[in-house]
């Protein structure tokens, strides 16, 4: 193993770089070479799985149905703590992958041939793109004094004196140092790959697509822009479209995303690459889309997209998330009784205590009644047996073609009643009174059913970096053209007309289309910060979520805390986030 594989706290892993790897480098290195390179390789698969996890899951697209004692839910949350395995493995991984590619750059002076080079460009690639991930976990976003918060180590390989017990490791760079050594690395990683390699190994369009977000997350807010910056993230989206190499796949096909293997799929521009093969007995369970949905007998469906995502859709559809062709991604999941659904009323209510404040939000759905002159009511029945109550509650039309009526209803404590709309559709199944709105974007790969290679960039986010770049700009023209490019696949004809954006509207306009377009791919947990927006999630979720209390992009919980047990096994000093 590497260098800097020392963060795990074994002694066997504090100093894990073996003198057997060190002769094997010296006297095999051609071989030494290919073994490291493949091993970054393999290293990305575990990391990608916790990459999903801290990147989508502190984000408004999915909620729980419960509370849960995995270390993930400190994610979802927003219960941050030092005692927390998956970002250690998180932690881990990355730089076991920047250890390895660090030795892999060294083991040539000069490239013998293009092969090689394209080899060593790719493990620049790898190494930036972790330290890019690393400083999104840690470091906190770009727009905020990058010159004086912290990022992560930088520590490119294995110390001289690996051997010895003098080892000072550095302690965390700046944002700023960090996000400048992922832009080295990927630009030399751009320099060196010239080979048209499949999209599950690195390739200079990878580099480039990465270097594009990079610029963009260092491009500010809406309000506050760095113009120099928006430009540096145009010129590289354009690099990768302009290459020829991508595609953006048809509505049809696009709605079959999550099914296709990343060689077979012509949008996807690097992808982690997963096969069915790598799974047994019940390990479907636990890759990433078995928290989103139990298909074929395996996963365990525990999370769903939440009210605010299917709101996002249904604004997206012109009333109706169907008309959405990402409403593919979602599978509510309908009761069924001798094989037939039942006709019901869905809204989302609010949820008060005993002091008359909304505390938070719930689905509340009852089969659906129609009167005889044809208009509609549900039954709501409140207290026990044998004082039970049923009481009736019209139904009033708001956009009855898309099937969107409202309710005056008054939520127990509720100082009043109050309007509440909602969908009339099927009862849904349940669970702990959440309807199951499943998510398959992340699973169903070549028909299995939890397979799934993590996406790290693909063609569509290189037209929506565009559109954020050009309207950070000023250019609401050229941002709407490529924000469009997404929209008219999404929604048929549902491209905006010429004027639409303007400075008062482009980026919540923009910020939408990429929440939907990006979702579950572990971009929004960070999308929202790094524009310095506040993070929002008003909607149906576990009681110690505390929804009604939003997340500033100043807030401490905006970035993760340092794992203890890498602090405790790091040679040298390493500086904790704050608390709050």
């Amino acid at each position: 193993m590497s260098a800097v594989v020392l963060f795990s706290g074994c002694e066997l892993e504090r100093l894990p770089y073996s003198g057997y790897v060190e002769d094997t480098i010296k006297g095999d290195p051609e071989g030494a070479f290919d073994m490291l390179l493949n091993g970054s390789y393999g290293q990305m698969k575990a990391w990608a799985d916790e990459m999903h996890r801290v990147g989508e899951y502190p984000g408004d697209h999915m909620m729980i149905r419960g509370n849960s004692t995995d270390s993930f839910y400190d994610f979802l949350s927003y219960n941050h703590r030092t005692a927390n395995g998956r970002l250690n493995t998180f932690w881990v991984n990355s730089y076991r992958i920047i250890s390895q590619t660090s030795e892999v750059v060294k083991v040539f002076d000069t490239p013998p041939n293009a092969d090689v080079a394209h080899q060593i460009g790719e493990a620049y690639y790898l190494r930036g793109l972790m330290y890019f991930y690393l400083g999104r976990v840690w470091g906190r976003p770009y727009y905020q004094s990058p010159e004086t918060n912290l990022g992560v180590p930088i520590i490119n390989g294995k110390p001289e004196n690996i051997l010895a017990n003098d080892i000072t490791l550095p302690d965390r760079s700046t944002v700023k140092q960090t996000y400048a050594q992922a832009i080295s690395d990927l630009r030399k990683a751009e320099s060196l790959m010239t080979l048209n390699k499949k999209n599950i190994y690195a390739t200079k369009e990878a580099a480039q697509a990465i270097l594009s977000r990079v610029y963009l997350y260092m491009s500010g807010t809406y309000e506050n822009p760095n113009t120099m910056y928006a430009d540096s993230a145009i010129y590289y989206a354009n690099q990768v479209i302009s290459s020829g190499r991508f595609n953006l796949l048809n509505r049809t096909n696009f709605m079959r995303y999550n099914e296709f293997a990343p060689e077979n799929n012509a949008e996807t521009i690097f992808a982690v690459k997963r096969v069915d093969a790598e799974f047994s007995g019940y390990d479907y369970y636990y890759n990433i889309g078995g928290m989103y949905a139990h298909i074929g007998g395996m996963g365990w469906g525990e999370m769903y997209a939440s009210a605010k995502h299917i709101d996002l859709l249904r604004e997206s559809g012109n009333g109706n998330p169907a008309n959405d062709a990402r409403w593919n991604f979602i599978k509510p999941q309908h009761q069924l009784t001798d094989g037939e659904r039942t006709p019901a009323f869905r809204f989302v209510a609010g949820v008060y205590d005993a002091q008359e404040v909304q505390t938070a939000y719930v689905y509340i759905q009852h089969p659906l009644k129609q009167e005889e002159d044809g208009s509609y009511y549900i039954e709501i029945t409140t207290g026990a047996a044998p004082d039970q109550v049923i009481t009736k509650y019209p139904l009033t039309p708001v956009d009855p073609e898309n099937n969107r009526y409202s309710i005056d209803y008054k939520p127990a404590n509720a100082p009043q009643a109050a309007t509440y709309i909602g969908d009339m559709d099927y009862m849904m199944s349940v669970n702990q009174g959440h309807p199951m709105f499943y998510v398959y974007k992340c699973s169903l790969q070549d028909g299995a059913s939890q397979l799934h290679s993590p996406i790290i960039s693909r063609l569509a986010e290189m037209y929506l970096n565009l559109a954020e770049a050009y309207a950070k700009k000023g250019d609401y023209a050229r941002a709407l053209t490529n924000l469009n490019m997404i929209r008219n696949r999404a929604v048929v004809d549902g491209g905006y007309p010429d004027g639409y954006l303007t400075a008062a509207n482009a980026g919540d306009i923009i910020d939408n289309e990429r929440a939907i377009e990006l979702a579950f791919e572990a971009h929004r947990g960070f999308d929202v910060f790094r524009l310095g927006k506040t993070m929002s999630r008003r909607y149906p979720a576990p009681a110690n979520w505390n929804v009604m209390q939003d997340i500033l992009p100043t807030d401490s919980r905006v970035v993760q805390q340092i794992p203890q047990s890498v602090i405790d096994a790091y040679f040298g000093t390493i500086t904790q986030n704050p608390r709050q």
